[in-house]
C-alpha cells in the first residue's frame, strides 16, 4: 500500500470504532470534509476506504449468521445474465 491509501485505512478504521461506539453516522461526512479541506484526494481515498470496510462489516456479520447456522435468506440478485 501507499502511504496515502495506509493513512486513509487507518482513518478509516478508527472513524468505524467510533461511529460503533457512538452511533454518529456523521462522524464520517465530518472526517472527510476535514481531510477534503487540504487534501482532496486523501478525502477521496478515505471515502473509498469507508465503503470498503463498511462492505467488510456486512460480510464479516453475514458470515456469522452462516458460522451461526442462521437461516438466511436467499439474495435477490439473479444469476441470470442481464440484457
Amino acid at each position: 500500500m501507499s502511504t496515502i491509501d495506509d493513512v486513509a485505512d487507518s482513518l478509516a478504521k478508527q472513524a468505524i470504532k467510533m461511529i460503533d461506539k457512538t452511533g454518529d453516522e456523521t462522524i464520517e461526512r465530518r472526517i472527510a470534509d476535514e481531510i477534503g479541506s487540504s487534501s482532496p484526494t486523501l478525502q477521496e481515498v478515505f471515502l473509498t476506504a469507508m465503503r470498503i470496510r463498511k462492505a467488510e462489516h456486512r460480510a464479516e456479520a453475514l458470515l456469522a449468521k452462516y458460522d451461526a447456522g442462521d437461516d438466511i435468506p436467499v439474495a435477490r440478485i439473479s444469476a441470470a445474465p442481464q440484457d
